[in-house]
């Protein structure tokens, strides 16, 4: 019986950490398609309120760690161009 209840958790925990990583992965296409968007934004041509988001946006990505940002832009297949990012 303890080693059904031990494979019963075992799936339990398979499942879960399926779930988490399809969740991170959904979460580093957000982050890629926010990076590229804020690369490519002009806050001057913003509004006052867009402008503070896109603010905020942009020092929440820079605090990314580097390895995280470079997953995020892959998962968008965004390519670094001489001044912005691109998506291909």
């Amino acid at each position: 019986m303890s080693n059904q209840l031990n494979m019963q958790e075992l799936s339990m925990l398979r499942e879960e950490m399926e779930m988490l990583m399809g969740e991170r992965m959904k979460l580093l296409k957000v982050t890629g398609a926010a990076a590229v968007l804020v690369a490519n934004t002009d806050g001057r041509d913003l509004p006052a309120e867009a402008a503070e988001a896109a603010e905020m946006l942009s020092t929440l990505v820079n605090n990314l760690p580097e390895e995280t940002l470079q997953e995020a832009l892959e998962s968008v297949h965004a390519q670094p161009g001489p001044d912005d990012l691109h998506v291909q």
